[in-house]
C-alpha cells in the first residue's frame, strides 16, 4: 500500500509508493484516479514512483526508435511524447490534477500552461542542487549543459489530459543506469545524450530530491504540501 506522505491546503495530495512499482499497476492507478477527480470522489494527486527497468512510447513514438530492450519490458502507454526509459534511480512523479481551475501560475484550461508549469518545477527544483536546467526550442524536457560544451537531456515530461484531468507526468534522473537509454531513441533525439544529478557529480538521495520537488511544487502550483 502507498505511503501517505501529505495533504496540500488546496487539498492535492501527495503519496509516495514504496519499493518499484510495475507499470501497468501505475496506469490503472493513474487512470482510477483521474476518473475519481473528475466525478468529485477524490481529491488531485501527486505520486511519486520508482519503476524497474522499462520502456514506455509515447503516442508519438516510432518503432524504429526501440533500438534493444534488453530485460527491460515494453509498454504503450497513451502519454504524450515518444519513448522514454524508467528504471530505479529515476524519480517519477504522476501529477493528476483538475485543470478546469487555475493552479498557481497555470491558468484553468491551459494545456500549454500546464507543461510549461511542469518545466518550470523541474528547473526549480534542480536549482536547488546547484543545476542550472534549460529549455530548448522544439525538443520537450529540461536539458543541461555539458563540461564539454554539448548538452544533455536530464528530465522528462509525457503527460495526457482527459477531460481537462491530467495524469503521467515527470521523470527527473537522479541515479539511474543512464546505459539502458542506449536502448531507444530517447524522445526521438538521437544528437543529444541524457544524463542524471550523480553524473554531473550531485549526490542526493530520493527522499531528497522529493523533498526539493515539493517546495518547488509550492512554489509553481500555489499548493503547500508538508515537508516530505
Amino acid at each position: 500500500m502507498d505511503r501517505a506522505v501529505s495533504t496540500t491546503t488546496n487539498a492535492v495530495e501527495w503519496a509516495k509508493a514504496p519499493g518499484l512499482t510495475d507499470y501497468p499497476s501505475a496506469l490503472a492507478e493513474m487512470q482510477a484516479r483521474a476518473a475519481a477527480i473528475r466525478a468529485g470522489e477524490e481529491a488531485e494527486r501527486v505520486w511519486l514512483v520508482e519503476h524497474p527497468p522499462l520502456y514506455t512510447a509515447g503516442t508519438s513514438a516510432r518503432d524504429a526508435d526501440l533500438l534493444h530492450p534488453g530485460d527491460a519490458q515494453v509498454f504503450r502507454s497513451g502519454r504524450g511524447g515518444q519513448w522514454t526509459y524508467h528504471g530505479p534511480g529515476q524519480r517519477v512523479a504522476y501529477v493528476m490534477l483538475d485543470l478546469s481551475r487555475p493552479h498557481g501560475r497555470v491558468p484553468a484550461r491551459d494545456v500549454r500552461g500546464f507543461v510549461a508549469g511542469l518545466e518550470a518545477w523541474l528547473i526549480d527544483t534542480l536549482a536547488g542542487f546547484g543545476v542550472r536546467g534549460e529549455l530548448r526550442e522544439g525538443r520537450v524536457g529540461i536539458w543541461v549543459a555539458n563540461p564539454s560544451g554539448g548538452e544533455s537531456k536530464i528530465a522528462a515530461i509525457g503527460v495526457r489530459v482527459s477531460r481537462w484531468v491530467s495524469y503521467h507526468g515527470i521523470a527527473l534522473n537522479v541515479a539511474p543506469d543512464l546505459g539502458r537509454f542506449g536502448g531507444i531513441v530517447p524522445c526521438g533525439i538521437s544528437e543529444h545524450g541524457v544524463t542524471s544529478l550523480a553524473a554531473l557529480g550531485v549526490t542526493a538521495t530520493l527522499d531528497a530530491v522529493d523533498a526539493a520537488l515539493a517546495r518547488s511544487f509550492e512554489r509553481v502550483f500555489d499548493a503547500a504540501p508538508e515537508p516530505v
